[in-house]
């Protein structure tokens, strides 16, 4: 901590789920890797601010460039143990802030005034929203996922995402805000009007070289400053070395060769939030087609850039 120079206003970590559960199969274990899971994460916080948000996901698998360079290889990490911290400082003219909805068993309609609450409305500088949802296996969860999905499907606002095995942590305040049997969705929210972003989907045809450096190409059109620029990889756990016939890092690899100075990170999970959409400078989108978006698939994957803005 002593070199730190910056403190982080903002922190996303993701680690695959094994990192935080082990290999232990019997169910007496599994209560004690649930509390280790906590442990982990409450761990991971005392080490930031206060007074910093904290947005933690567990994710069947990792894609991250190692630290030292953002030039680095980008590694999509299906198997064993990974993750990694973005930390996010106090940045001029951009606000980055956590958001949780999770599901009412008691309504069937979701009360979008909690979108406003959550600066995902009357936000005229909202850019970019990342979407995770968790235990989308239980019973109306894709149901709610679209009543969050769909209010948001603005030609102005890029969204992109996942969905998770579940969060460990939303912010340092508040460690225990999952309830073990919810469904729900988190995220983080960019705004700032020097904020540019784009996403792509490459979708179930595309399956070799060829035709994910073409997804890529297609990225790079939207002639997003690349200084000052993340990219996230959201996978399908279905895609990966299995998808492209045993060749691995296939699509992390091509992400590198049109962007060979932007940091990718991400993560294979259990469905993907996105769609082919590149927003200009001045902020008016580009359509690719004239269908209404459709932002939920499976077996795809997300490419998606967010610039904040000029370094200064």
């Amino acid at each position: 901590l002593q070199k730190v120079h910056v403190l982080p206003q903002t922190v996303l970590y993701i680690a695959d789920a094994e990192t935080f559960s082990g290999h232990e199969e019997c169910h007496e274990q599994k209560k004690a890797r649930k509390r280790n899971s906590k442990e982990t994460a409450l761990a991971l916080e005392k080490l930031l601010p206060k007074r910093c948000q904290v947005l933690g996901l567990v994710t069947p698998g990792i894609v991250v460039t190692p630290m030292g360079s953002s030039s680095n290889q980008p590694q999509e990490i299906e198997e064993g143990e990974a993750g990694f911290a973005l930390l996010f400082p106090k940045i001029d003219g951009v606000k980055i802030h956590t958001f949780h909805f999770s599901k009412d068993v008691k309504n069937r309609v979701f009360d979008e005034s909690k979108f406003a609450e959550a600066g995902l409305k009357n936000n005229p500088d909202l850019r970019v929203v990342l979407l995770f949802g968790y235990n989308s296996w239980k019973t109306g969860a894709t149901r709610f996922l679209h009543q969050i999905v769909n209010p948001l499907n603005e030609k102005s606002i890029i969204l992109a995402g996942g969905q998770v095995e579940s969060f460990t942590s939303l912010t340092s305040e508040n460690n225990h805000a999952q309830p073990g049997d919810a469904c729900g969705v988190v995220g983080l929210a960019f705004s700032g009007p020097q904020i540019q972003s784009a996403t792509v989907l490459l979708d179930q045809d595309v399956a070799d070289e060829r035709t994910a450096e073409a997804a890529m190409q297609r990225l790079k059109a939207a002639n997003i400053p690349e200084h000052n620029t993340i990219g996230f990889m959201f996978a399908c756990v279905g895609r990966g070395y299995r998808h492209y016939k045993t060749k691995r890092n296939m699509e992390a690899d091509a992400f590198r060769k049109f962007f060979p100075n932007v940091p990718l990170f991400g993560f294979f999970g259990h469905g993907e939030i996105g769609c082919d959409r590149i927003v200009t400078g001045n902020f008016v989108l580009r359509e690719c087609n004239d269908i209404k978006d459709d932002l939920l698939h499976g077996y795809t994957t997300v490419m998606t850039l967010i610039h904040l803005g000029s370094a200064k």
